[in-house]
């Protein structure tokens, strides 16, 4: 049986993936935030499949 609180990672990516913030100018200026702190990551990233 699964948890109430359990997260999806397709609804993670759609809600705050690279791609769902290049799509709003308030998401591209996110980004853009967070490139000037020099931050490694700038959005959540995908799984990672081997």
């Amino acid at each position: 049986m699964r948890r109430t609180l359990e997260g999806t990672k397709i609804k993670r990516q759609r809600v705050s993936g690279f791609r769902a913030r290049m799509s709003t100018p308030g998401g591209q200026a996110v980004l853009n935030r967070r490139r000037a702190r020099g931050r490694h990551k700038l959005a959540v990233s995908g799984s990672k499949r081997a």
